[in-house]
């Protein structure tokens, strides 16, 4: 069986040999790039770590580190980053940490005294910074930069008509010849770590990658917004699904069914304890829309659709099946009312699971290796059944977690 069929099984739910395996195929399968440095010299691999996406400081998964750990599928990425300029596979040299890696050309930052790093729009630096890298932590917090909203003159669509935009055509040639290059000369699976569907993913409000957002960009407004000022959030949902069918239509051009999967939302709906907007303003504002997204995915290509939620989120799961969600990630176990086998009981014939092997919190950056692999090797036996299961931790993998732990953890995934 090649990767590519385990894969496709897997999310058509027919059991397989193993569970196809992920690191790296989206922005939230991912790992850091200080823990794969780590991982690289533990392996042998003599290979400087590169940064595509510089915002959760994420290492570029490559050929070699796949063929360690038995990776099953390649994510085909757009070269936009979050500070809005372009991964052109032009690096240069960046010490984080005490460790040489190499990030996109115009990365550009200041350091502050304290070592805290600051990240810059387009990299502009005569903007304010949009990001900042405290100098205990190992990735980017975006920064409110825009003026207080004026509640009496609200204009979503000019607001985040720079945001949400078109795709244009040579971004679309790039994302093609990844897709044509892993079809024809790979047996991975692929999905496409698209994103143009979130409606009110909080980590783009901030708008880092923008010289001059305005409007509404505080979190805590954001969400004060859903119930003071719905009308807002109707105009600018629509106008953004409006936008993400039009971009479907291209990438469909571009990509055919070359992919297997696209990766549609990252909002996240849940903390550790419970959800953040109750389930009535999902059903009113979100689903949907997003169903009208889902349902243009399925009428016109064969792709499975991936969502990414965080949290406490059981009582959506319904919802998300019922608008036509393929694939739910990063499935938080540990967050209350997330049971594993509760969930893969319940709703395991209609949705597939892809994460949720090892808690990134605790398990995989504090536990022993020995610890890791039972919870991951629990996992597998419970999600595997009947298929509708990829192998992936809970979110990316954090930049504690020890090389003994990962390759642990990846061993469990294999079923060693």
């Amino acid at each position: 069986m090649t990767s590519r069929e385990r894969f496709m099984k897997a999310i058509n739910h027919i059991e397989t040999d193993r569970p196809p395996i992920d690191l790296g195929a989206t922005t939230t399968t991912g790992i850091s790039a200080y823990a794969l440095h780590h991982l690289r010299t533990k392996l042998g691999i003599n290979k400087t770590v590169k940064i595509d996406e510089p915002f959760q400081i994420l290492g570029k998964v490559e050929e070699e580190d796949r063929q360690a750990l038995g990776v099953d599928i390649m994510g085909i990425f757009d070269r936009n980053t979050f500070w809005g300029n372009q991964n052109n596979g032009k690096y240069q040299p960046w010490n984080f940490k005490g460790i040489d890696m190499l990030i996109g050309e115009d990365f550009r930052y200041t350091k502050a005294e304290n070592g805290d790093i600051f990240a810059y729009p387009k990299g502009n630096l005569n903007l304010k910074p949009s990001g900042k890298l405290p100098s205990s932590g190992y990735f980017f917090d975006g920064l409110l930069r825009s003026e207080p909203v004026d509640e009496d003159h609200l204009t979503p669509v000019e607001d985040f008509k720079e945001q949400f935009c078109l795709m244009r055509d040579e971004d679309l040639r790039y994302i093609e010849a990844q897709a044509e290059d892993i079809y024809k000369n790979t047996q991975y699976g692929a999905i496409f770590a698209w994103g143009g569907g979130a409606l009110g993913d909080v980590a783009f409000l901030p708008g880092t990658g923008l010289e001059n957002p305005v409007g509404l960009r505080d979190i805590e407004e954001w969400y004060m917004f859903h119930l003071l000022h719905p009308e807002y959030m109707e105009e600018l949902f629509d106008y953004q699904v409006e936008i993400a069918v039009k971009n479907l239509e291209m990438i469909k051009q571009a990509l055919g069914n070359k992919i297997q999967a696209i990766f549609v939302s990252g909002t996240d709906f849940g903390t550790q304890l419970d959800a953040i907007i109750s389930l009535d303003v999902f059903k009113e504002l979100y689903k949907p829309r997003y169903q009208k997204v889902n349902d243009w995915i399925h009428q016109n290509t064969e792709w499975k659709t991936f969502y990414h939620s965080c949290g406490a989120i059981k009582k959506f799961i319904p919802e998300f099946i019922d608008m036509g969600v393929d694939i739910l990630n990063p499935v938080q176990c540990s967050a209350v009312g997330m049971d594993a086998k509760e969930l893969k009981e319940t709703y395991g014939k209609d949705i597939v699971f892809w994460g949720g092997a090892v808690d990134t919190q605790k398990t995989l950056p504090f536990g022993t290796p020995e610890e890791v692999y039972n919870e991951a090797k629990e996992r597998v036996e419970i999600f595997s059944k009947g298929g509708g299961f990829v192998f992936n931790s809970v979110h990316n993998i954090q930049a504690n977690s020890s090389p003994e732990n990962i390759l642990s953890f990846f061993k469990a995934g294999r079923g060693e």
